[in-house]
C-alpha cells in the first residue's frame, strides 16, 4: 500500500504507454493541480498535526503506569505507526513538487517505513476488533488483561509488517528521470519486473488490507450484534471509538485501494482503456483518494479527543499535574464527566473512551 504511493509521483508526471484509440499517440495525463506548492503545503500541515495529535496520545497511554487496558496498548502502537508515518510526508511533498532529492539511502528508509507503518496500522486495527470481539461477544478477558499477551502480539505485528516492508526497501533507489530529474522507485529490469510490480501491489492488497478488513468487518459485527441486544451502557461507550476509529480508516483507505486495484488492472493489461480521457479521470482519482489516505494519520487523536470521554480526563490530568491547567479547571471537568457517566472504572473500557 505504502510503497504505491511513490509510483504514482513519477508516473503523474509522464504519459502512460497506452494510447488514445483515435489518435495513437501517448496520453498525457498530467494533473498540474497535484503538482503544485499547495499540496507541499497541505501534507505540511497534516505532519505538524499528526506529529502534535499522536504525540500526545502516546504521551498519554505511557502516562497511564496503572489501568492500561490492551485495547490501549494497541491504540497506543496505532499512534506510533501513525507517528512513523507522518514522519516522511515532508520528505514525499518535496518529492511531489521537486522531484527526489534525497538520494538513494533515504529513499530506501523511508520507503520501507512508510510501508512498515501502513502495514502495522491496519494490523493492528485487527488486534483491536479481536480484542474487543474476546472482551465482548466471548465475555472474556483473556486478551485484555494478560499484557504478555498483548507484548507478544503487538511484537509480532510488528517484525511482520517489517518483513513485509522489506522487498520494497530493497528495491527501491533513487533513479535519474527526464521530468523530475530524480524519482524514487523500484529499480527493476527484465521481464519479470512487471510481474514483481503486480505480485508486489496483490500482497499489499490482499494481506495489507483486504484480509485485515475482513477480520474486522467479522468480529465487529458480531460484537455489535452482542450489544445490540444487552443493555450495557459502559460497554456501548467503550464500542464508540473504536468503531469510529475504524470507520474512518476504511473512509479514507477503501477508496485509495479500490482507485489503486483498477490502476494495476489498467496498467498490466487486464483491464482495456480506450481513450486518453479516461485515464486523465483516473489519475486525478488516484491523486484525490492518495491525498485522502494521507490526511487519515492525523485524524485519529482527534476522535479521540471528541469521542472518548475517558481520554480527555486522563489528558486533562496529565496537563493539571504537568501544570499546565488548574484544578479548579481539571476537578470541573472530571466532576461534570462522573456524573455523565456514572462509574468510569469499568474494565471493559479504555482510556480512549
Amino acid at each position: 500500500m505504502g510503497g504505491d504511493f511513490e509510483d504514482f509521483y513519477s508516473n503523474s508526471n509522464s504519459t502512460f504507454s497506452e494510447y488514445d484509440g483515435e489518435e495513437s499517440s501517448p496520453c498525457n495525463v498530467f494533473v498540474p493541480g497535484f503538482n503544485s506548492l499547495g499540496l507541499l503545503i497541505t501534507y505540511v500541515i497534516v505532519f505538524v498535526f499528526s506529529m502534535i495529535g499522536n504525540g500526545v496520545v502516546v504521551y498519554v497511554v505511557c502516562y497511564m503506569k496503572k489501568g492500561r487496558a490492551s485495547t490501549d496498548i494497541y491504540l497506543m502502537h496505532l499512534a506510533l505507526a501513525d507517528l512513523i508515518f507522518s514522519l516522511t510526508l515532508p520528505f514525499w511533498a518535496v518529492y511531489k513538487h521537486f522531484g527526489w532529492i534525497f538520494g538513494n539511502i533515504l529513499c530506501k528508509l523511508l520507503s520501507g517505513f512508510q510501508e512498515a507503518a501502513v502495514y502495522s496500522g491496519v494490523f493492528l486495527l485487527a488486534c483491536i476488533s479481536v480484542d474487543r470481539y474476546f472482551a465482548i461477544v466471548r465475555a472474556t478477558r483473556l486478551l485484555s488483561s494478560h499484557h504478555l499477551l498483548v507484548k507478544v502480539v503487538y511484537s509480532v505485528v510488528w517484525l511482520v509488517a517489517g518483513v513485509l516492508s522489506l522487498p520494497v526497501l530493497i528495491q527501491r533507489e533513487s533513479i535519474p528521470d527526464e521530468d523530475l530529474g530524480h524519482i524514487c522507485y523500484e529499480n527493476l529490469t527484465g521481464e519479470s519486473s512487471d510481474h514483481w510490480r503486480v505480485s508486489l501491489r496483490v500482497l499489499r492488497h490482499t494481506v495489507g488490507f483486504f484480509l485485515p478488513l475482513a477480520v474486522m468487518a467479522v468480529c465487529y459485527f458480531w460484537t455489535v450484534v452482542t450489544l445490540f441486544h444487552t443493555r450495557n451502557q459502559q460497554k456501548h461507550k467503550a464500542m464508540r471509538v473504536i468503531l469510529a476509529v475504524v470507520v474512518v480508516f476504511i473512509l479514507c483507505w477503501l477508496p485509495y485501494n479500490i482507485t489503486v486495484l483498477i490502476d494495476t488492472l489498467i496498467r498490466f493489461g487486464a483491464i482495456e482503456v480506450e481513450t486518453c480521457t479516461t485515464l486523465y479521470v483516473m489519475e486525478v482519482t488516484l491523486n484525490v483518494t492518495e491525498v485522502l489516505a494521507f490526511v487519515h494519520c492525523a485524524v485519529n487523536p482527534v476522535l479521540y479527543a471528541f469521542i472518548g470521554e475517558k481520554f480527555r480526563n486522563q489528558l486533562l490530568l496529565v496537563l493539571y499535574k504537568r501544570g499546565l491547567i488548574s484544578k479548579r479547571i481539571h476537578m470541573a471537568y472530571r466532576k461534570s464527566s462522573v456524573n455523565s457517566t456514572g462509574s468510569i472504572r469499568s474494565r471493559i473500557t479504555s482510556v480512549t473512551m
